[in-house]
């Protein structure tokens, strides 16, 4: 090795992300410019931290556990007909790097991996596949729905899943598979169809979370409570959200199932993507309803609190009608108290030069006076219903 192929190996070595131009991938293959060694030790300390599980198959049973990527490719490389299956949980782009140069992975598809918030899709790099799955688990404790990232990548002889979450449970859908080597041994498609079965089976609490939700919601509108608007919003976007992760998988199953016969994909495998396509069919159309009944229940709680509000302001009206009628009352009865008041008040003054102050009638005179004002105008508030 020359001094300049050093140099260019313990540059890589420092910065990986120099080797996601696909030509140096390429180069890497062909052994134009040889992987860096990597001791044991480091090996394990700074390449296994992110894997969760790493195992070499040979005819669907486990014949090795490496400790480290460099461990699972030497392995994989001793054995004939073997196939690796890689296990990684947020993993670095150091990782990432050393896998896209052993497994030449394209480089979209390894940044795709490493930057996530991907959408549900599959791309076909030569012969690599590059899937991107959304897992979705119903929390019970805050009745909300956890979404999950997850990238598989599928080649001749080996199988890389990337998580960013803690779901889906692939540590389950391996023990299930191993605990089948006859489906195992049909390769890496059945480890792709088996991870594809466990996040459509995932989505079933889901469903049924959601469901026990919406019917929760039902009551809490007819009841009255005053929240629930804000819980309708907040389960129609869980909904659209489980929607982006469900509706492309239909594609993505048919996508996959057109390409049975060019790819010859074994007839068992075929019937259980057909089994899994149905199931995403299945959760889609029930996610579709589950938008339709959030919808028509926002409708049917806008018209309830318009209708609670309309009550409202007739109970007010009528209300400040009662209040206006008593206000008449007594406004009509100030009125009449006032006129003789008001003549008692003049006559009260006695002064020496007022008129009728000395006329043996005039006293009888006032209190007539008085009477008739006061019922002229009973009679005048009476007729007009004040009274």
């Amino acid at each position: 090795m020359t001094d300049r192929s050093i140099t260019r190996l313990a540059t890589l070595a420092r910065r990986p992300h120099l080797l996601t131009r696909r030509d140096d991938v390429a180069r890497a293959r062909r052994g134009d410019l040889p992987a860096l060694p990597v001791p044991e030790a480091t090996a394990a300390s700074e390449l296994g931290s992110s894997i969760v599980d790493s195992a070499i198959y040979v005819q669907g049973r486990r014949v090795a556990t490496p400790a480290s990527l460099a461990d699972t490719f030497r392995a994989l490389r001793a054995e004939d007909d073997a196939m690796a299956w890689i296990g990684l949980y947020r993993p670095s782009e150091h990782d990432l790097t050393r896998l896209a140069v052993e497994f030449d992975l394209h480089e979209l598809a390894v940044e795709d991996a490493i930057v996530a918030h991907q959408r549900p899709k599959l791309e076909r790099y030569g012969d690599t596949l590059f899937v991107v799955l959304r897992a979705a688990r119903y929390v019970d404790a805050t009745e909300e729905v956890e979404f999950g990232e997850l990238h598989v990548f599928v080649g001749p002889d080996f199988v890389v899943t990337v998580r960013h979450a803690e779901s889906p449970n692939l540590t389950a859908v391996r023990r299930r598979t191993e605990a089948d080597p006859s489906m195992l041994a049909r390769g890496p498609e059945a480890v792709l169809y088996a991870i594809l079965d466990a996040v459509v089976d995932g989505y079933a609490p889901v469903v049924a979370g959601l469901e026990n939700d919406i019917d929760e919601i039902e009551t809490e509108v007819f009841r009255g409570d005053a929240s629930v608007s804000r819980r309708i919003y907040e389960l129609s976007r869980e909904v659209v959200e489980f929607q982006r992760a469900v509706r492309p998988l239909r594609q993505i199953l048919n996508a996959l199932r057109a390409g049975f016969d060019k790819y010859q994909i074994d007839e068992d495998l075929q019937s259980y993507l057909r089994d899994v396509a149905d199931h995403a069919t299945e959760v889609a159309e029930r996610i579709d309803g589950f938008r339709v009944a959030l919808r028509d229940i926002l409708t049917v709680n806008a018209t309830l609190v318009s209708q609670r509000q309309n009550e409202e302001m007739r109970a007010l009206s009528e209300a400040s009608n009662a209040q206006n009628e008593e206000v008449k009352k007594i406004s009509a009865w100030a009125a009449i108290l006032f006129a003789p008041t008001l003549v008692g008040t003049v006559y009260g003054m006695n002064f020496d030069d007022m008129p009728e102050l000395g006329w043996h009638y005039g006293y009888p005179l006032a209190l007539v006076a008085m009477a008739f004002v006061s019922v002229g105008l009973w009679s005048v508030f009476k007729a007009r219903r004040w009274i």
